[in-house]
């Protein structure tokens, strides 16, 4: 039996180390609404586009493909029916009347129009800020602001001050075995280790000054490693004289490396054997 959309997240969440708070940092979505994803739960979600970008942002977050999160949620719309709601919350202020006094209705018509012209600017705020895909997160905003905002008014969370993300300043290096268990040595900021990854665990390492990494030439073509979620091409069975990859990522380097998706020469340890 295949797991549901909000399964598939969590473990995903969960296989990164991430928390709840983590990724609503990243992805600037309320924790609130990533737990009700998880839950495969949409009722207090504002629905529509709005909805299918607090599942594609979330997917990317934690390395599940956006298009496969995409397509699960179509399928959990169409399996829960009436139960969850896609159509976007609209909200109407009410305008209140009162006969005997016409010049009472005027203050209300004017709070009425100021409301809606709030509304209506926050909306068209929020698709452009879901339709933008920066090359980076910026993971310094205040996420309790947020879920506050996001609480209070059951509103998409808003920034009015879009600015463009700075470089990445914590790097998250994930090696895995794509399909027979690789022996890998490591070294991270100084600690040592010797595990034997297999393909459903791989490990992940968040190094601040240096990390190297060590495994057998033999499984050049069964390893895969990622920098913040994207993929990094590793030295090809065109090295020769080796019996094994040995490669080391010093502070400085990961910015450089996550642009070019490449490692360096100057990071290949050349007395490996």
């Amino acid at each position: 039996m295949s797991i549901t959309l909000g399964e598939k997240l969590r473990q995903a969440r969960e296989a990164h180390g991430l928390s709840i708070s983590q990724v609503a940092e990243q992805t600037r979505i309320s924790a609130l609404y990533l737990s009700c994803i998880e839950n495969d739960d949409f009722r207090i979600l504002p629905g529509g586009i709005f909805n299918k970008g607090f599942v594609k942002s979330f997917a990317k977050a934690v390395g599940v493909d956006e298009q496969e999160a995409l397509h699960d949620y179509a399928q959990l719309i169409i399996n829960q029916g009436s139960h969850v709601n896609d159509d976007p919350k609209t909200y109407r202020p009410q305008v209140l009347t009162d006969d005997r006094s016409s010049s009472s209705m005027f203050p209300t018509i004017i709070f009425a129009t100021v409301i809606l012209g709030l509304m209506t600017a926050g909306i068209l705020m929020s698709v452009r800020y879901i339709q933008q895909t920066p090359p980076t997160v910026n993971t310094t905003a205040n996420s309790n602001t947020n879920e506050d905002f996001s609480s209070n008014l059951s509103l998409p969370n808003v920034n009015t001050s879009i600015q463009p993300a700075p470089p990445a300043s914590n790097f998250t290096v994930e090696f895995k075995a794509l399909k027979s268990p690789v022996s890998l040595i490591s070294i991270s900021d100084g600690e040592k280790s010797n595990v034997l990854i297999k393909p459903d665990k791989p490990s992940v390492f968040q190094p601040k000054e240096s990390l190297r990494l060590k495994y057998s030439k033999a499984q050049i073509k069964n390893v895969q490693m990622t920098i913040n979620g994207k993929p990094i091409a590793l030295p090809s069975e065109t090295v020769k004289n080796r019996d094994a990859i040995e490669f080391e990522i010093k502070q400085g380097e990961f910015q450089s490396i996550l642009e070019s998706g490449r490692l360096g020469d100057n990071n290949l340890i050349k007395t490996t054997k």
